[in-house]
């Protein structure tokens, strides 16, 4: 982050992440599995998908209006089990957790104006085709990006991430055979004059099977996360790495702390350098614009990036529920724009659509794709084919912005 966010020409920021087991994150996953086979049947469907789940239960909330029928606890116990809560002594598993499911029908009132937006009740549309559908709420979203890393993501956030899923796969593959599927990581970097230059802390919360010594654990957890997963040049002996600081970590998941869909937004996109909406992206179809114009506005960032025509990019976007027309879009690039952010916020006015109908035709919204960025991040993911991650109005950009 540039001097602009801080005073001193060096500071500190942190990011965390949480693994595909930790309670908020299992809910977030059963929601957009749900979400998801609802979209296999019908594309068109309204979702409003929620889940909570405790010690022995998991319940289904929200409003779903839709053509055909899912198996809901199916679905829920085979994101249970895929996770890895597959044991009776983990105290929560996919065979014997209780399943409640409450769902309704969308508020008429909102679907209304999600059907038919505001612009073509009042016949105030040019473009009745892409102005059909209105925002599904109110509220602001925000798109980032930056040159910290290749994936254009914050490198704290960056780390943290693939700290988590490191973890998880040293669990699933044997390599450290007594881990279970809760965790936690959290990352600390110090910057100077913008730019990142070492590692000061980090954190591993490690989910284990009882009886397995703290200095194995510690071990362990260095030599087969850490270490595989933090540059080295980043590493100085002043480098300070806390595992399982509170002790033993045998309770976990749901059995240890109630889980909820949404509790997890920071994790979610960008760790904490930019401002965040406060919209969750989990069990909501493509109308609902926390979901959409969230990944439309990453896609408009990375492209300013990836063009060279700033370091950094935050991007505000702004509805009022049943409005096809964003009523407000921003740029910031926080002093690092090789041309005026005016110049940069016509561009991208001129070459990204925000209204709901576009952003998800344009995107390809209305397909089962959400489950598998319910964990480790929805955004700067390259192990996965995501169209908001794209970077192909990068040439265009640059052309037109004479860079």
């Amino acid at each position: 982050m540039p001097n602009s966010f801080s005073s001193s020409n060096s500071y500190l920021i942190t990011s965390e992440s949480v693994t595909e087991g930790h309670p908020d994150k299992l809910c977030d996953q059963i929601s957009d599995a749900i979400l998801d086979a609802i979209l296999v049947n019908d594309p068109y469907a309204h979702v409003a998908c929620e889940v909570a789940a405790a010690m022995g239960v998991v319940l289904i909330l929200g409003e779903v209006t839709c053509e055909g029928y899912v198996e809901i606890p199916e679905i829920v116990r085979n994101v249970i089990r895929d996770v890895g809560y597959s044991k009776p002594e983990y105290g929560f598993d996919y065979r014997t957790c209780g399943i409640m499911v409450s769902l309704k029908q969308q508020s008429a009132d909102i679907a209304a104006g999600v059907n038919k937006s505001l612009e073509v009740r009042s016949a105030g549309s040019t473009d009745a085709e892409l102005d059909m559908t209105g925002a599904g709420d109110q509220g602001m979203m925000v798109g980032y990006a930056c040159k910290e890393t290749a994936e254009l993501m914050p490198l704290p956030a960056s780390l943290a991430h693939k700290l988590c899923r490191r973890l998880a796969e040293v669990r699933k593959n044997g390599t450290i055979p007594y881990l279970r599927p809760d965790g936690k990581s959290q990352v600390t970097i110090e910057y100077q004059h913008g730019m990142p230059k070492r590692l000061v802390c980090v954190v591993i919360g490690a989910h284990h099977d009882d009886g397995v010594a703290r200095a194995t654990i510690e071990r362990d957890i260095r030599r087969e996360v850490v270490n595989v997963v933090i540059p080295q040049d980043l590493m100085t002996p002043d480098t300070d790495v806390f595992i399982n600081t509170a002790g033993q970590f045998v309770i976990g998941g749901p059995v240890s702390d109630t889980g909820f869909t949404g509790r997890k937004i920071i994790v979610d996109s960008y760790g904490s350098v930019c401002p965040h909406g406060g919209g969750a992206f989990s069990g909501k179809d493509p109308t609902k614009v926390d979901r959409s114009a969230a990944y439309m506005a990453r896609y408009a960032a990375k492209n300013v990036v990836a063009a060279g025509l700033a370091d950094y990019a935050v991007l505000q976007v702004a509805y009022t529920i049943g409005k096809s027309h964003p009523l407000s879009i921003s740029v910031e690039t926080l002093g690092t724009g090789k041309v005026p952010d005016t110049v940069i916020d016509g561009l991208i006015k001129k070459h990204f659509d925000f209204r709901p109908e576009a952003i998800i035709r344009y995107l390809d919204l209305r397909r089962p794709i959400y489950r598998q960025v319910a964990a480790y991040g929805h955004f700067g993911r390259t192990d996965l084919d995501l169209p908001w991650e794209r970077t192909d109005k990068a040439e265009l950009l640059r052309k037109e912005a004479g860079v």
